[in-house]
């Protein structure tokens, strides 16, 4: 049984989004998870690792992810941020093109942490991994292009935090065989893909359970559940 790590985005009741879990629904996830005898473990276990694992991640960075922290703390759950570092240079909103508008209507809900809070997370024990510099599409880019999102982002999270930066997600889930040759080649210690493939070990596209606004305790359980992990992979039920 592979690990089930869970990817997380926004933590908001204001934002209005598939990508803004809440607070208060967010801890009651996890500890659901924890009641059915998931063992919270670090990203390099989560990598590593067989069994009833469980390690959690936030996509992008946004600051208001840091309001579930100190519940994942309290249950000793660890987890992974995965920033974009041409968003920590100024923390600004998040307005990839998909999320403009949101970005222009709701600014304050998609601000991203600027170095100084990804610092302070890295000194409270919580792993800060890439997320690219500019969350591109990266199988659209050319070689070159994905050379250097991943390269010089990861260059820029180890100056900036001074510590190693071992682990990359993927920008939208999305890779293909480029993608995750060029990821081997640039250092890093493993990948996470959304959703990726339950049924293909690959530590350069490993499978992660992505959890929207919106998904109840039975969508939850669906969801996590070994059964049918690999089959939600397959049929994208993020």
């Amino acid at each position: 049984m592979r690990p089930l790590v869970l990817c997380y985005h926004a933590v908001s009741d204001r934002w209005p989004h598939a990508l803004a879990v809440e607070a208060g629904t967010l801890e009651r996830q996890v500890r659901a998870l924890l009641r059915r005898g998931f063992r919270p473990v670090g990203a390099a276990e989560a990598v590593e690792g067989r069994g009833k694992l469980l390690h959690v991640t936030f996509d992008d960075a946004y600051r208001t992810a840091a309001l579930a922290l100190p519940a994942l703390e309290r249950l000793g759950v660890p987890v992974t941020v995965f920033a974009c570092s041409g968003y920590a240079a100024d923390g600004r909103a998040f307005d990839v093109p998909e999320l403009a508008a949101d970005a222009a209507r709701y600014p304050g809900e998609l601000l991203t942490m600027p170095w100084s809070e990804l610092r302070a997370l890295a000194e409270r024990g919580i792993e800060i991994g890439s997320h690219t510099i500019t969350h591109p599409h990266l199988s659209r880019l050319s070689d070159a292009e994905i050379e250097r999102e991943l390269t010089e982002s990861r260059a820029q999270f180890e100056a900036e935090l001074g510590r190693l930066c071992r682990f990359l997600a993927y920008p939208y889930g999305e890779t293909d065989g480029r993608v995750v040759a060029a990821a081997k080649a640039t250092g890093y210690e493993a990948a996470w893909a959304l959703p990726g493939r339950e049924d293909r070990i690959d530590r350069y596209a490993l499978p992660r359970v992505g959890i929207y606004r919106g998904d109840g305790a039975l969508r939850l359980r669906l969801k996590t559940t070994a059964a049918v992990r690999g089959q939600a992979a397959r049929l994208r039920v993020t």
